[in-house]
């Protein structure tokens, strides 16, 4: 098991859990290692049982691992809440002050973090720190990565002073002194050393973020939400240093609006939000379909409905997405599977939103949002910029208008369905963006065959986007009996559980779904049709997906449903390939 470890810390909020789980993930990360995070933790600002999993491995990794290799328990309730998912053979850490452990099969080992962080460093915020100091000791990486992570983070902290940076470094060496002293190591994790490598750690917040800014976002609008506000904070922050704005509205419907009115100026436009924010927006995601205005909403998905659990993931706003707002509504759905999509597929919304001027619907997670992985700094090259169609385009019209000629015609009926569309300013032609229905001049008009036309020209951008958008790629047997269909943040745990199934001698493929509107209809058809039988795993009650090709296709899948907030295991996904064979 040398260079490969997952390790779970459970304890109560305020303990220093998830900080001290950040600090492990970014000190293996910046050695070289490959890392992949979980967290879960209470909605409340203090108390209340959190958890934070990080697998640490030499190769790239998936899936947050199915069972803890090491399980570090800062109180009793920790070990209860998570003993279960120790692997049998792992390793329990835990304070002997707090508690003893039934015996089990584990091997155990007891560290006083409250003394030493009470009576030695005389410093009780530092205990999360001195569990660090154990648990590189232990199974490293070396404890010089977590103190370069640490010093770098105090130092830039705005408590920032010499005494807190010097009871840390202390709290570092007494816990690495008390374990050589008084541990007699004797299980098989070790993380040793390996090469280091050109790799960028982020989450997939700040991955948004970054592919928003790459895709030329200049306007930001928003509301605090959890888990989308890392979004809007960093927005805030970084959009006035490219010459862009940032405004916080007074709630989600005004922050759309907003986006919409900067889009029409001639922005790339954005907002984020959760499920009970989204709802809200529902009526002006009418209003740029209709007005054929570009935007991107994130939605940052949590367990529902109502406010329902604001820190734990769901994948249940895929059928509200979908269908949100009355009348025929043509949109956009993209969703990214890990932090790497987050910001490659950010810059694609762009575009999107952009090339058919329509809203386009950013689909994570807040597992996603949260997750923390070392991505390969090659990634995050800029990429292709798509611009809005400008009269002046050669793309032919039924109707031609001399640019800024009274009656431009912004909404000419085309093959494609995309209409040149212009920005207010000098020289600009004029167009009116309404909400009514229109003619080709932005005229109201409620003629029968005229609704006809033009409902039929906006669902034709998306017939358009489904040819010369992306197709997603199968990944495994070609002749596979088995197939699996996904969305969003489950790629990696479905693929892990695909290779595990493949190594047991299992024919088995699977096609990750990462733009769900326009559905790309002859690759879905072509792997459905090559296979026995459909499994479609996904984190919601209902199978929004499963119902979705259920109704376009046809399609008799065998769903596996998880929705108690927690993301899928790779083990859990192959005992359903299992089931079915």
């Amino acid at each position: 098991m040398e260079n490969e470890v997952t390790i779970r810390i459970g304890g109560e909020s305020g303990e220093g859990v998830i900080s001290g789980g950040d600090i492990l993930a970014l000190a293996a990360a910046r050695w070289g290692y490959h890392v992949y995070t979980f967290r879960t933790f209470p909605a409340e600002i203090l108390g209340g049982p959190c958890m934070f999993q990080v697998r640490i491995s030499d190769h790239p990794v998936k899936s947050m691992g199915d069972y803890a290799d090491v399980l570090i328990c800062l109180n009793k309730e920790a070990y209860e809440r998570n003993v279960s998912d120790l692997r049998h053979g792992g390793v329990l850490v835990y304070d002997p002050a707090d508690f003893t452990p039934e015996t089990g099969d584990f091997i155990t080992y007891a560290i006083p973090f409250n003394q030493i962080a009470r009576k030695e460093v005389q410093l009780f915020q530092t205990k999360n720190v001195v569990m660090l100091g154990a648990i590189a000791t232990l199974f490293g990486p070396p404890i010089e990565a977590i103190t370069q992570v640490v010093q770098s983070k105090l130092s830039k902290s705005r408590k920032a002073n010499p005494v807190l940076m010097e009871k840390n470094m202390l709290a570092l060496d007494i816990a690495q002194k008390y374990v050589r002293e008084n541990i007699s190591k004797h299980d098989p994790y070790l993380l040793g050393a390996v090469e280091k490598a050109d790799r960028v750690v982020l989450n997939g917040n700040q991955a948004v973020v970054a592919g928003a800014l790459a895709a030329r976002c200049r306007f930001f609008a928003g509301y605090p939400i959890t888990p989308a506000s890392d979004i809007m904070e960093a927005m805030a922050k970084e959009l006035p240093l490219v010459g862009g704005t940032f405004l916080q509205a007074e709630d989600e419907m005004a922050a759309l609006a907003a986006v919409l009115g900067a889009s029409f100026g001639g922005a790339r436009a954005m907002t984020a939000t959760s499920g009970p924010g989204f709802s809200l927006m529902t009526e002006l995601i009418g209003l740029s379909s209709m007005a054929e205005l570009p935007a991107v909403i994130v939605d940052a998905q949590r367990a529902g409905p109502s406010t329902g659990m604001p820190t734990k993931m769901e994948q249940s706003d895929l059928s509200f997405a979908l269908h949100a707002g009355h009348g025929d509504t043509p949109r956009m759905i993209v969703a990214p599977a890990d932090v790497a999509d987050c910001y490659e597929l950010m810059i694609l919304a762009f575009n999107m939103a952009e090339r058919y001027q329509m809203p386009v619907i950013f689909l994570t997670d807040q597992s996603l949002t949260a997750r923390v992985e070392s991505v390969d700094r090659h990634i995050f090259k800029p990429g292709e910029i798509w611009e809005r169609l400008k009269p002046e385009a050669t793309e032919e019209t039924e109707e031609k208008t001399p640019v800024g000629a009274p009656g431009f015609a912004r909404f000419a009926y085309t093959a494609s369905g995309v209409s040149p569309m212009t920005a207010p300013g000098a020289g600009a032609a004029p167009y009116v963006a309404t909400g009514l229905e229109h003619d080709e001049y932005g005229h109201p008009d409620y003629e029968p065959e005229d609704h006809t036309a033009m409902m039929e020209k906006r669902f034709r951008k998306l017939l358009t986007a489904a040819e010369e958008l992306p197709k997603p790629v199968r990944y495994g047997d070609a002749d596979a009996t088995i197939g699996l269909i996904g969305w969003g943040s489950t790629e990696g745990t479905i693929q892990e559980a695909v290779d595990r199934a493949r190594a047991k001698g299992y024919k088995v493929a699977s096609l990750h779904l990462k733009i769900l509107s326009p559905l790309p209809d002859r690759t879905i058809k072509e792997f459905i049709h090559s296979v026995q039988k459909v499994i479609v795993p996904e984190c919601n009650y209902s199978g929004q997906l499963a119902n979705l090709l259920g109704a376009k296709y046809g399609l008799q899948a065998t769903r596996v449903n998880k929705f108690g907030g927690i993301p899928f295991t790779a083990g859990e996904i192959l005992r359903a390939i299992e089931e079915v064979c």
